[in-house]
């Protein structure tokens, strides 16, 4: 049975991790998988130079065994021949000796050429594997290649997208201007203006109809009656002085029985709301 702490450490960090992804910058993510791809690559590389030089390295040991296949083969001739000459002169201790000698290189020569037919076989191998890792590390950089490409698309992807959502955030503001919520609206707004100019228009249209409106007025002709009665004053008494000519100002004419101006529109409907 599997320890419920391990099971929730197991769960946390896939948790996490699951996080990291989805917080996780896309061309970071595309570089760290690039950057992956090129390591992989890399250890590959090793690895089939490591192969390759192994089968080098057998082929030289292979042909310095050959090489020494042949002196001894060689040697091994030589001595026979030097046993052969020896005894035809009648030295029977030297052909022994010179055919002990051949032994020893024919053995050597045995010993030599076993070694030979291991090394082939270990060559022939070899050659195997370099061929195999030359093939995967063509394949993995054509591999390699083909993310590279793929990076260059996803990254010109990536940007596109980043310009749609910049649209899409643009677009999505000037609805949010169009439409209700929390901001208000310029239609909102261009109501809100016009429902306060109509209001205040109603208010200085009310104010001219009200009875402080009619009072303003009637304080307005009270005024200017009071003005013209002093003018009067004022021009009766120059008149008097000789500073005007007689019969020149409203005295004149009120003398001649002309009758008073009467009272002013405003001033008469004043009156009447007095009686």
């Amino acid at each position: 049975m599997a320890n419920p702490f391990t099971k929730a450490w197991r769960y946390l960090m896939a948790l996490f991790d699951s996080k990291i992804d989805e917080k996780a910058d896309p061309k970071v993510q595309i570089q760290q998988a690039i950057a992956d791809a090129q390591r992989q690559h890399q250890q590959l590389s090793q690895q089939a130079a490591a192969v390759i030089g192994n089968q080098r390295q057998l082929e030289m040991k292979l042909n310095r065994q050959l090489a020494e296949i042949e002196k001894l083969q060689g040697s091994t001739r030589q001595a026979l021949q030097m046993s052969e000459q020896a005894r035809q002169k009648g030295d029977a201790a030297k052909a022994t000796e010179y055919e002990n000698a051949a032994e020893a290189f024919a053995a050597q020569l045995v010993t030599a050429e076993q070694s030979v037919e291991d090394l082939k076989g270990l060559h022939d191998q070899s050659l195997q594997a370099a061929a195999q890792a030359k093939k995967a590390v063509e394949q993995n950089a054509m591999v390699l290649q083909q993310r590279v490409a793929e990076r260059t698309k996803l990254l010109s992807q990536l940007e596109q997208a980043k310009m749609q959502e910049q649209v899409s955030a643009s677009l999505q503001s000037m609805s949010e201007l169009s439409s209700g919520g929390n901001t208000p609206n310029l239609d909102q707004v261009r109501d809100k203006i016009e429902r306060r100019y109509a209001n205040a228009l109603g208010s200085a249209e009310l104010a001219q109809n009200s009875v402080q409106g009619r009072m303003l007025e009637v304080e307005q002709a009270s005024t200017q009656m009071a003005g013209h009665s002093r003018l009067e004053q004022i021009r009766a008494s120059m008149a008097e002085g000789g500073q005007l000519g007689s019969g020149t100002g409203a005295t004149g004419q009120l003398g001649q029985g002309q009758s008073e101006p009467a009272a002013p529109p405003q001033q008469q409907q004043a009156q009447t709301e007095q009686q």
